[in-house]
């Protein structure tokens, strides 16, 4: 197989990679870059939907309060992450932002089980998708510690992923009306973006 260097990686320039191994890690920094956008703003639209639905619904304010936290980290950290590996951002992150925000809006204005519906929804994919990307790199991590650190910074945002899905389910998602369609709707369309930002 042909082999190349990390070249646009200083810090990688000592080591011999495959140019599989490469297009994985670059795919990987690019998709879970686009993903945790769409997920800010998911919470964001969600924040904006419960704001304006009024006092019957406050005790919502905090519960995704506490999980768009998590997820401005996340996307703090792949900001980062696309930069130290110099990965080429998705062309289409404004239709990230956009249908992010709109999914998140429109779903917690149907009430607070089709809002969770939508976390439960986006997290059992992104869940499985992080366990792809880090069953990947567990086969060359070796060649640099950087990419453990990569492993394990899939792993801990997939355990917090997997802890708002809990917490959607705990919180009545599977309750929504119509759930099991709207689940089928957003996992779809959650696949889908994972194969688009793979590609552009």
């Amino acid at each position: 197989m042909l082999r190349s260097s990390l070249r646009n990686l200083n810090k990688f320039k000592n080591i011999n990679i495959t140019t599989e191994q490469k297009d994985i890690i670059d795919k990987l920094i690019r998709v879970d870059h686009a993903g945790e956008l769409g997920a800010n703003c998911i919470y964001a639209g969600q924040m904006y939907a419960t704001k304006k639905a009024g006092p019957g619904r406050s005790d919502e304010i905090e519960l995704v309060q506490h999980m768009w936290d998590q997820e401005k980290h996340h996307l703090s950290t792949f900001n980062k992450l696309i930069d130290d590996f110099r990965v080429r951002p998705t062309v289409l992150s404004p239709v990230w932002i956009a249908a992010g925000w709109f999914m998140g809006a429109s779903t917690t204005a149907l009430g607070k089980q089709s809002a969770m519906a939508c976390t439960e929804a986006v997290e059992t994919v992104i869940g499985e998708h992080y366990d792809d990307q880090i069953t990947q790199l567990k086969k060359f991590e070796h060649l640099h510690p950087d990419l453990v650190k990569l492993r394990e910074t899939c792993e801990q945002f997939r355990d917090d992923e997997l802890e708002h899905l809990d917490t959607a389910v705990d919180h009545g998602a599977q309750q929504a009306p119509a759930h099991a369609l709207l689940s089928a709707v957003i996992g779809s369309a959650c696949k889908f973006g994972v194969w688009a930002a793979e590609k552009v």
